[in-house]
Order: C-alpha cells, then structure tokens, then sequence
C-alpha cells in the first residue's frame, strides 16, 4: 500500500520544522510549500492526501488557496486543515468560511495536531519514538514545588517516577535539562497528568510509581532539541 502525502504550507520555517517533528515516525511522506502559490502547483503535481494551510501567509494566502482547491473537483476531496492564531475570532471565521475541513491555533499543540489529521486519515497513526533517560526533574503542581526522576522521554511528553497526589488533566509546570551537542540545555514546559502508574495498581508494572506527562505548552525550538537528542543517542548506540 503505497504511504499518505501529507502537505504542510507556511512561510514560517520554524513552524514547518515543527510540523515535521510532529510527523516523524509516522508512515506519511511529508511535501513542503511556503505559500499558497506553491501549495496548488504542489497539490495538482502530487495529489497529497491531507493539508495542513497556514491562514496568513505572502503571494498567496490560506483562504484563498483554500477556497481554489475545494472549487476544483480534482482536489476538493483533500481534506485541509487551516492554522491560525489562537484568540482571533475574525481569522477563525475566515478559516470556516474558506470551506476548510477542519482548523487549529497556534501555538501549535502537538496532540491536538496529530488527532485532527487522524480524523481525515484512517491509516494516520501517531507513533513517538520514546527514549530511555534519567534526569532530575522539578515541577510546580498546583502551585506546590516538588522533585521527581525522569523515566523516559519523548517530543509529546515524559514519564517521572514521583510521589504525587495528582489527578488525569491536572496541569504541572516541568524544569529538567537534556545533553544537546555536549551542553545541557534547561528546559521550562508546561504539560498536564495524562495518566497514573500506581504503585498499588500500577498500568505499566515494568514503570516506577509516578505519572505520564503530555506536554501541552512548550517552545518549537525545545522540540527540535528533543528530537536532536534522539538523533544524537541513536546514533552513539549504533
């Protein structure tokens, strides 16, 4: 079975190098387009299977893009997910009015990304790529300070053996810090309890008691970091 085209469009590389962080691992082949121009050269060349379109972008913007594909019978099936700024009701209303299948705001949330792309495609499962890693890690929950060990990591979120009186959706604000091209890099996110391993009734035995961490706030640039850090540990052990 030949692999999904996915069509990421955006004149900003940080937010297409994220976008692709978010992919890795996926069986998808990932297309590139930096405005709304492109994106239609792009999408009647390679016919992808689902499009992520920025809002505002030069030459040509999402809308507009948008409503030219959805217009055309040869590519109105693909499904396109518009992406704007949180917090501006007039470019969500743009969004729904361009005839979009579905939207999503910046910053960007990385669940929310993949689970809206699973929506228009059967086969798009998410896979992290999960890595074994000790560290210190401390965190504010409910404005209290405590002190827990990083398990394992991956771009979407963490899991830390630590005592805890938390709850699913409960929000922890994390510091902890990961080797990067031999220096440690401090890394400040914002996340929630996605789960709970429970030392009298633990989900994972082979895990400590603590708690599975998605990240729900956390700066591009540090997920680009974690993915190096991958990469890096990867490839000392091969």
């Amino acid at each position: 079975m030949p692999r999904k085209k996915v069509l990421l469009v955006d004149d900003v590389h940080l937010i297409l190098e994220l976008e692709k962080a978010f992919l890795k691992g996926l069986p998808v082949d990932i297309l590139v387009a930096r405005n709304g121009a492109e994106a239609l050269e792009l999408v009647r060349r390679e016919h992808p299977d689902l499009i992520y379109l920025d809002l505002n972008m030069p030459v040509m913007d999402g809308p507009t893009c948008c409503r030219a594909l959805k217009a055309d019978p040869a590519t109105s099936g693909i499904p396109v997910i518009m992406v704007t700024t949180a917090g501006r009701e007039q470019d969500e209303l743009m969004c729904r009015a361009s005839g979009c299948d579905d939207y999503i705001t910046k910053p960007i949330n990385g669940k929310l990304f993949l689970d809206k792309g699973r929506k228009c495609i059967a086969d798009f499962e998410r896979r992290k790529r999960r890595y074994n890693y000790s560290a210190d890690v401390q965190f504010l929950e409910n404005g209290e300070p405590k002190h827990g060990m990083i398990s394992d990591i991956s771009k979407g979120g963490l899991f830390m053996s630590v005592p805890h009186d938390s709850m699913p959706d409960d929000p922890v604000d994390l510091a902890f810090s990961i080797p990067v091209g031999g220096n440690n890099i401090l890394v400040a996110a914002r996340g929630r309890v996605a789960w709970e391993n429970r030392g009298d009734d633990p989900k994972k035995p082979a895990y400590p008691a603590g708690v599975g961490v998605e990240f729900t706030d956390i700066d591009p640039a540090i997920v680009m970091m974690i993915e190096n850090f991958f990469d890096e540990a990867l490839n000392k052990k091969e």
